[in-house]
């Protein structure tokens, strides 16, 4: 692991964004609560937040951190039949929390993934990155 112990603890702020794509029938499934496992975006939210809290068991290397805010939103776009996860993640610490911002919205795709692959093995996740991070030596980022 990389040494943080000189570093200052700063309020840092990392946003990473991705979206899954699918057939209109499955996200139709997703809007209408009706998916057999029950409802995809509620249960893609808790397990995006509890992965962002588990980041450091998952990702060689990554310092566990005490995460202060994770907030995960879900948005629907019906004409590109997608589903796009935000996740905002904060800490006040010695290094950034742009992995666990990542690991948030990556198992929240996962899941949705999980809960619909039955009638949609050919949905696509994409286009997973950091899009700002605040806080740190290195300062402000926006993509």
């Amino acid at each position: 692991m990389v040494d943080v112990g000189a570093k200052a603890e700063t309020h840092r702020i990392a946003v990473a964004t991705g979206s899954i794509r699918m057939k209109p029938e499955t996200l139709a499934l997703i809007l209408s609560g009706t998916a057999k496992k029950g409802d995809v975006l509620g249960i893609a939210r808790i397990a995006a937040i509890m992965a962002s809290k588990r980041t450091a068991d998952l990702v060689p290397l990554c310092h566990p951190l005490a995460l202060t805010r994770v907030a995960v939103d879900f948005t629907t776009d019906e004409p590109s039949n997608t589903v796009h996860c935000r996740a905002q993640v904060e800490t006040y610490g010695k290094t950034g929390v742009e992995m666990e911002a990542l690991t948030a919205v990556q198992v929240g795709l996962l899941t949705v993934y999980d809960m619909c692959k039955a009638v949609d093995r050919g949905m696509v996740m994409t286009d997973i990155r950091v899009t700002e991070k605040a806080g740190g030596k290195s300062g402000d980022w926006k993509a």
